[in-house]
């Protein structure tokens, strides 16, 4: 497995991405303080024997059912405090060896040892049970964490059935070229992307879609590598190598997300650096002055205190759950088919003001039909047809595409006889030769630019209009409609229900068509009529109309696209049909052709931020009431260490909750 996948496991577990870890010496990976994997079974004999051992301590201390002379009374009180601690004290040597002083290991080593130097034995052994026995349950919950990411690593392929001329061959699919073969039995995943050319099935998308129900699919059409064949046996024609396929692309954008951290991750980062010498320094006053200064006030009742407030002032609560809770939320995106790549990316989506589609496959299908043919100066609807059509016979637009099929439906294909010079322009229109005739079709400012005037009749078109020229004379025009994804309606209520304050469309429509899918829908605003070049242009006046400060997102999919993507605070990609352009620069990669995936990147935004906020307010509050009751002698070590432990606890599971939902969901579904 790869380094990187590796470095990402090792962040799952920590509940934090390496680099944390490395500055504040935490090992949240193993209660021992090695970066060992997790063993349950181990650090249960290990808290077992210090359990009976504290027992023992107990019973010594306090009772006299068993006596031992004082040196054996120090060797048994050393042994338990080792079986307990003995982990958190080579971590807290790793990190002064390091050079770095101070981190939550350091902070117990000394709070511990000095309870032990002023005779608090039992506490001094209580306490490093306890905060052992807390880091094992802080264990159990980020690897929770780190086997929701396994699970979607273990979707990746193993093998492939490669079908050759001598049988079937079992190979790595990183081996396997684009035009091979593939076999994918019932049961299997499908190694690699491609188009179906035999058979027929249903497959499960889930792991790459989130989508829980299995979609039928047969010979001609699209299957992504991740999905799971259900039923038939089917034979794949590969369409992409295996580093280019959806599962591929998917494990990389989740591998690489841990690097891009947020603001309060970067934050936390700085604060534990500075607030543990500084709670160590405090913790050194509270032990020295008073006693200096106070008459009456002895050293080990304020040293004591001060142990105390080194017990409660550990930073973990914080370092783990924080960066465990970006970790867990771009987790659970991933599983419902929203991919994040980064959890600053998390953060804007919580605080999104404006919300820009692109119209074509983003609202609507972008599966075109020709819904009426309007001639002009003498032309039939038949010959408008039949020279846009040949004209448009090499342009892979969907539009074009659209025109195309509906020559074809009178039952004679396009012939490229006749047909020579073709030349397109992107987003505009094509011409070309027809017939010795020089054939023009495309919107009303292209035909304008040419010095044609198109007719009017056209532009009050709800619809797509394609205006047709030849030899310089207007022929007539097509109209061409889009059908509004069935989801876009609930996109955009549930965007609003998530406090986004507008929302805008843009589009290469004309404005009548623009009107209609912005009414039908209840957006803010729309633009119309926009060449690619326009949508940066427009995109940027709509940022400025939303203030500064404000976060403002964008949602395409296709290759003219990507310049608007790269300008958004947060782009967002439709990962199913959309562009290699789109997706490689988008920030957020929706990876159904639904803008209600946009929706629910937001949902799980606002929640994680939600959760890590709730984490801050909950360890800083009761750190801080239990450091002045400590200060003030109204709390013991073991009152701290419950209060530290039990915080930490707490904000793991909070950070982790979202995940046991959606397992909780999953089980009740089967």
């Amino acid at each position: 497995m790869s380094e990187s996948i590796d470095s990402l496991n090792g962040a799952a577990a920590h509940g934090r991405d390496p680099q944390c870890c490395a500055s504040c010496g935490c090992s949240h990976s193993s209660p021992a303080g090695g970066d060992e994997a997790f063993d349950v079974r181990r650090e249960v004999i290990k808290l077992v024997a210090a359990a009976v051992l504290f027992a023992g301590v107990l019973l010594l201390e306090y009772t006299d059912v068993i006596r031992l002379p004082v040196i054996g009374f120090y060797v048994f009180i050393s042994a338990a405090y080792l079986t307990a601690g003995v982990g958190i004290l080579a971590a807290a040597g790793r990190t002064l060896v390091r050079g770095d002083f101070f981190d939550e290991n350091v902070l117990m080593a000394i709070a511990t040892l000095g309870a032990m130097a002023i005779g608090a034995f039992s506490e001094a052994v209580g306490v490093m049970i306890f905060y052992r026995a807390g880091e094992f349950l802080q264990g159990l919950a980020v690897s929770r964490s780190r086997r929701s990411i396994a699970a979607l690593l273990a979707q990746r392929p193993d093998v492939v059935n490669l079908k050759t001329e001598a049988g079937i061959s079992r190979v790595a699919p990183e081996s396997v070229a684009v035009g091979s073969l593939v076999l994918v039995k019932p049961g299997e995943k499908i190694p690699l992307d491609g188009r179906i050319t035999d058979g027929s099935s249903q497959v499960d998308t889930s792991a790459l879609t989130g989508e829980s129900v299995p979609r039928g699919a047969g010979a001609g059409d699209e299957v992504l590598a991740g999905g799971v064949n259900l039923s038939g046996t089917l034979t794949i024609a590969v369409t992409r190598p295996y580093d280019q396929s959806s599962i591929a692309r998917m494990v990389e954008l989740v591998e690489n997300a841990a690097a891009r951290k947020s603001a309060t991750e970067q934050f936390i980062t700085v604060f534990a650096r500075y607030y543990t010498p500084a709670v160590v320094a405090a913790a050194a006053a509270v032990a020295f002055v008073p006693p200096m200064l106070i008459d009456g006030a002895g050293f080990q009742q304020w040293i004591y205190r001060a142990l105390v407030l080194l017990v409660i002032s550990c930073p973990c609560a914080l370092v783990i759950s924080i960066p465990l809770g970006y970790f867990g939320g771009i987790g659970r995106a991933s599983r419902h088919g929203v991919l994040v790549k980064g959890s600053n990316y998390l953060d804007v989506l919580a605080k999104l003001h404006t919300v820009v589609f692109d119209k074509t496959g983003t609202l609507t299908e972008g599966v075109f039909e020709v819904n009426g043919v309007e001639s002009a100066n003498g032309y039939s609807a038949e010959q408008v047809l039949a020279f846009a059509a040949r004209a448009e016979q090499y342009s892979n637009h969907p539009i074009a595409r659209a025109i195309v099929k509906a020559f074809d439906k009178n039952g004679e294909p396009v012939s490229p006889e006749g047909v020579s010079g073709h030349g397109e322009t992107s987003g505009s229109g094509v011409a070309a030769r027809v017939d010795g005739r020089n054939v023009l079709v495309g919107s009303g400012r292209y035909l304008r630019a040419q010095g044609i005037l198109p007719g009017r009749d056209g532009q009050r078109q709800s619809g797509t209009v394609a205006h047709v020229a030849v030899d310089g004379n207007y022929a007539g025009h097509i109209i061409i409609s889009d059908r509004i994804r069935k989801e876009s309606q609930k996109a955009i209520s549930r965007l609003r229900q998530n406090g986004v304050r507008r929302i805008v469309m843009l589009t290469g429509d004309n404005a009548e068509t623009a009107r209609t899918v912005a009414e039908t829908l209840g957006l803010d605003h729309y633009f119309a009529d926009l060449l690619p070049g326009d949508k940066v242009t427009a995109f940027e006046k709509i940022q400025a109309d939303a203030g500064k400060g404000q976060k403002v997102a964008f949602v395409g999919d296709g290759i003219n696209d990507a310049p608007v993507i790269a300008r958004a605070d947060v782009g967002a990609a439709m990962g199913a049909a959309g562009s290699d352009a789109a997706i490689e620069t988008a920030d957020v990669v929706l990876m159904t052709g639904s803008p209600e995936k946009m929706a629910d990147a937001v949902t799980m935004g606002k929640q994680t931020r939600g959760i890590v906020w709730q984490n801050i307010v909950l360890a800083l509050s009761i750190k801080a009431v239990f450091i002045v009751l400590g200060v003030a002698g109204l709390a013991t070590m073991w009152a701290a260490v419950f209060a530290d432990v039990g915080t930490a606890l707490l904000a793991v599971i909070n950070s982790t909750r979202p995940i046991s939902i959606d397992a909780a969901a999953a089980y009740m579904k089967k």
